[in-house]
């Protein structure tokens, strides 16, 4: 039996920030579930935009969202209509729930969007476009090396592995295939 645990445990602190960044002696379960439900909105509002993180930055009563995404301008919106939005549906949100749960802290949110300079690099972007080109029926072998190829470009990146799993083409039986390109040392 293996010991399942998440690889980013290892390189936080190193070369990985913790995506949550607050510290409480107390109600940790709370804010915590406030995180879930900013993430949550997040993904539901603008999830188009091709997030690659959310991180979120508590000190006092004020609360900072860092939003990087590959797509800021779907975010923003027309001068700045969207992230407004954004803000008002994640503060109305928090607000029902701290509610429903009888707590009365109040926050001041901040929401910053961050252009992602590179999204070639970005491991969700990538997953996130594949996605979108296997809803619009796409040849599932085809779009996985057109991202192969795409990604293998960078000069930085030295290797690529994409896999596929599911009733790929629609076939009834599921299996799962991958292509890789370069070198991917797994240790």
């Amino acid at each position: 039996m293996g010991h399942k645990i998440r690889p980013d445990s290892f390189r936080l602190g190193i070369t990985k920030n913790w995506s949550n960044r607050w510290f409480v002696k107390k109600d940790r379960k709370e804010i915590l579930e406030e995180d879930l439900l900013i993430r949550d909105i997040i993904k539901e509002k603008i999830n188009q935009a091709g997030i690659d993180s959310v991180e979120i930055e508590r000190k006092g009563n004020i609360t900072r969202v860092n939003i990087k995404a590959a797509k800021p301008g779907l975010v923003i919106g027309r001068g700045g209509k969207g992230i407004e939005d954004l803000k008002k549906s994640i503060e109305k949100s928090v607000i029902k729930l701290n509610l429903k749960k009888q707590r009365k802290p109040f926050y001041v949110y901040n929401l910053n969007v961050e252009e992602l300079r590179r999204s070639e690099i970005s491991a969700s972007v990538i997953a996130q476009n594949i996605a979108w080109d296997l809803e619009k029926r796409l040849p599932f072998r085809r779009t996985m090396k057109h991202y192969i190829d795409l990604i293998h470009q960078s000069k930085d990146i030295k290797g690529v592995k994409i896999k596929m799993a599911g009733r790929l083409d629609g076939n009834e039986i599921a299996r799962s295939e991958w292509l890789a390109k370069g070198r991917m040392p797994l240790q």
